[in-house]
């Protein structure tokens, strides 16, 4: 009898997963026992009140916050045991970040903004730095625009420099933590968009958002309340960018 091959380990795997802060005297448990599969290309919501624990997880998912109890894989490397510059190294190796406010240096052109992950790595692995920075802006639709400073492109530009600088590493997951907060209504939908489009490209992509509406761009659903999972499912009713702002061109706009 003959078998096909074995399913591919999640990229994210967390398993009961708990993160406590201690405020003097008062412990706070932001994660309650959280356990969680993210395979290889999703495209994932994840949505909780303020003070749910969706910004903890986040933290911990991207390898800027230690777990205090719990185990957790990222693609396939045990991660909760790691040193700090272990930790840094995995981080800027495996992910990719995105921002509310766009973290983008003043007076540096978009190119160099979007270089300067690679600066930083010392490996030599990248070769010429500046035409993987140049493919990155391409690949986001900036081509054009390499020499821009940030004050002289739209807040929608700024955040697609954003990406393409999260991209550059080549990283095997983005975490975008409420990308869309700083952007108006159809540029809201413009990023979201490009984010359906890295993801149909083979992209694992996490997106934090309070919104319900932008969390339908996603392809799962995950809700959170007082540190736990208390929802995660599928999006029936998937919205698409790209035919949104296709519709929006030929009529009135439609409300996001």
């Amino acid at each position: 009898m003959t078998t096909g091959p074995a399913p591919a380990p999640p990229v994210i795997r967390l398993e009961g997963v708990s993160k406590v802060y201690q405020m003097g005297r008062t412990r706070v448990a932001a994660l309650r026992g959280v356990t969680l599969d993210v395979a290889h290309g999703e495209m994932i919501a994840i949505m909780g009140a303020s003070g749910s624990g969706k910004s903890t997880l986040m933290n911990v998912i991207g390898c800027l916050d230690a777990p205090t109890a719990g185990r957790y894989h990222l693609d396939g490397r045990r991660v909760d045991r790691l040193s700090r510059n272990e930790l840094a190294d995995l981080r800027n190796r495996k992910l990719g970040f995105v921002f509310q406010g766009f973290n983008l240096l003043a007076r540096t052109s978009a190119l160099e903004n979007v270089e300067l992950p690679l600066l930083y790595d010392r490996s030599g692995r990248w070769g010429d730095t500046r035409a993987a920075a140049a493919a990155a802006l391409a690949l986001v639709g900036l081509g054009n625009r390499l020499a821009h400073e940030p004050s002289e492109l739209s807040g929608g530009e700024q955040q697609r420099v954003a990406i393409a600088r999260a991209l550059v590493t080549r990283p095997a997951v983005l975490l975008a933590d409420e990308p869309t907060g700083n952007l108006d209504s159809r540029t809201a939908v413009e990023i979201m968009a490009l984010f359906q489009q890295l993801n149909d490209r083979g992209m694992t992509v996490l997106v934090v958002t309070h919104e319900p509406t932008l969390a339908r761009f996603a392809r799962r659903l995950i809700e959170l309340r007082d540190g736990s999972i208390v929802s995660d499912r599928r999006v029936a009713d998937r919205r698409r960018g790209e035919r949104e702002l296709r519709d929006r061109a030929a009529g009135p706009l439609v409300p996001v």
